[in-house]
């Protein structure tokens, strides 16, 4: 049974930076392979390996500028492959400004029925730069598949699945038919470095870019540009002078007339 794979090219957010109107500057920021997609990336390695199929692996180019960041999307779906994807298709497109879940979806499921349609599909639980959770489900309402969330295992049986959900406040264990989405939490696995053997592979695997306009799709519409920075400014207020008793004094004070204590 072949598996598929949705990996993001995500912002690297050990190194955000941002422009003098606090907006993000996204045309100067790295992309890497968002972090829980390495896991499902794994998981579906290990299925297809007992199950004698393919690791597909689809991505699109969600962040701008496309000839600035095409180099760095690339890196990241080497490392897919290196990681224990058998090939790769993915949509890079200069007119692509940013993409909300919905159409990010669509995208993918237009790439999916295109090339391969497994059916089997695994996603990351969340994006490790906008963390919406949303890609699975959307993604399968897309599709007509069904759709697991936050699996923490996942087995194969009898042409269906069975999904241990981790839901915070318990465990469930779900059985669902195929065809299917399952978004992978990072419990799941735990996914090895590529070994350079298995990167020098992944350049010879086929990667397979193509178009919003070859899949019959136009640009997102509106286009979503204006992502700014949460910033924190300290007060910088500094008390001394006194003993720890009139320290303390004062400090509470302080932050009586700042309302975060009340009298």
């Amino acid at each position: 049974m072949d598996v598929g794979v949705a990996v993001k090219a995500a912002l690297d957010l050990n190194v955000l930076r941002s422009n003098p109107d606090g907006t993000v500057a996204v045309e100067n920021i790295p992309l890497v392979i968002s972090e829980y997609d390495r896991n499902a990336v794994y998981e579906a390695r290990r299925i297809a390996d007992s199950t004698g199929g393919r690791v597909i692996i689809y991505s699109f180019l969600t962040w701008w500028p496309a000839d600035r960041k095409e180099k760095d999307f690339e890196n990241v779906i080497r490392e897919a492959l290196a990681l224990g994807g058998d090939e790769a298709y993915v949509v890079v497109d200069p007119t692509v400004s940013g993409s909300e879940p919905r159409f990010t979806a669509k995208v993918l499921a237009s790439l999916i029925k295109k090339y391969g349609s497994p059916s089997l599909v695994l996603t990351g639980e969340a994006s490790t730069d906008m963390t919406s959770s949303s890609i699975a489900p959307y993604l399968a309402a897309t599709l007509g598949y069904t759709v697991v969330t936050f699996a923490r295992s996942l087995k194969v049986s009898n042409g269906g699945i069975v999904v241990e959900r981790d839901v915070e406040d318990y465990i469930e264990t779900v059985r669902a038919s195929l065809p299917a989405v399952v978004s992978v939490t990072g419990e799941i696995n735990s996914p090895r470095l590529p070994t350079l053997l298995q990167i020098r592979k992944a350049f010879r695997k086929p990667l397979v870019k193509t178009s919003l306009s070859e899949l019959g799709l136009s640009p997102m519409l509106p286009k979503y540009s204006d992502y700014r920075l949460v910033t924190v400014k300290r007060k910088r207020v500094v008390l001394e002078d006194g003993s720890p008793e009139e320290l303390v004094d004062k400090l509470v004070s302080y932050l009586v007339e700042e309302g975060v204590l009340k009298r």
